[in-house]
This record gives structure tokens, sequence and C-alpha cells, in this order.
């Protein structure tokens, strides 16, 4: 599926918040608890940091928010993403700024880092909702993870969040599957 550069951006980095909290993260653990493990996630973002606490805390609501707006059902996360434009009086305009060429931006690069955050994301929702794509949008497909997924294969096939979570899940299959066997066999 093709998609503009921006929104595959945002909806990158929305799938690295996501995976950050405790039920998603290869951790196990809240993965962003402070100012400072939060700080190498921003790399990618331009304009009014503060790096504080009341800053981390709303980006943890918003990384909550996404990860539930994500699981939502298409016409659900309708209504979302438009809250989410609507709270911010998102704005969309065509900005160009450091190494990067013409892209969105609904708010102000001085607005709250949340806020931007939200926006940024809830555009590029709004471009897979058009799209009729919302199904790329997942969780991942094994048992005891949490995390999230944007399927941009062609044939959107991807399943699970990484690869170590396909692999586990392909053990737990093949040891399924030869217990199985054993047990057929021992019936013989």
């Amino acid at each position: 599926m093709h998609f503009a550069p921006d929104t595959i951006d945002a909806l990158t980095f929305a799938v690295d918040l996501g995976n950050t909290a405790g039920s998603a993260s290869r951790s196990g653990l809240d993965e962003i608890e402070t100012v400072e493990q939060l700080a190498p996630l921003l790399l990618v973002y331009s304009g009014r940091i503060d790096g504080d606490e009341a800053e981390l805390r709303a980006v943890r609501e918003t990384r909550d928010l996404l990860r539930e707006v994500w699981s939502m059902s298409r016409d659900r996360a309708v209504t979302a993403v438009n809250a989410m434009l609507r709270d911010a009086q998102a704005l969309p305009q065509l900005v160009r700024h450091d190494m990067l060429d013409w892209h969105l931006h609904a708010t102000s690069q001085d607005a709250p880092l949340d806020e931007r955050i939200r926006v940024e994301v809830a555009l590029g929702m709004v471009d897979v909702i058009r799209a009729d794509e919302w199904w790329r949008l997942r969780v991942c497909a094994a048992d005891d993870c949490a995390g999230l997924l944007c399927d941009l294969s062609r044939n959107g096939s991807k399943r699970f969040c990484s690869v170590r979570c396909g692999n586990r899940m392909n053990m737990v299959a093949f040891r399924s599957r030869a217990a199985a066997a054993e047990d057929e066999s021992d019936v013989d």
C-alpha cells in the first residue's frame, strides 16, 4: 500500500510510541517512565519539546489514547480521529522545514508535544481510513503480546509486531504439531 511519507512516519511513530506500554513492550515494563527514556523517541520531532514531567505525563496519556484508537473499528476510529483533530483546532497546511520536503502539519511547532503527536498520527489515520485500509492497523497476533503493528506490506499479510513474536509463535505451533504427532503415534 502506498501512503505519503509523512503518513508512514506518523504511523511508524505511533507504533513505536504505542509499543512502549508495559503490555506491548519487549521488556514487559513501561519503557517511558522518565523524561530521559522519552527523549530518544522524540529525535524525529522538531519544534517545541519541554522535556519535563508534565510533558511526559501528557505523552503517556496520548500513547494510551492512540493504543485505544488503534484497536477500534473503522467507524469508531473516525469519531476518535475527528475528536483529536477538533480538540487541537487542527488547521492542516503544507510546510517545509529542516531537510524535509512539503508535508502536512496541522498545529503550530510551538504547540505542546502531546498535541502535535495526536494531530500528526490522526492525520496519518485519516489517510488510512480514506483509503479503506484501516485493517492494516492491528494488534500483534501473538497470544502473549499486545504490540501494535502497521502492515504496509503489499499483500497485507503481516500478523506479528516483530520477527521475535513471529518466531515465537511459529515455535509454539511447531511444538504443538510435534506433540500431536507423538500422541497419534502412541495411539497406534
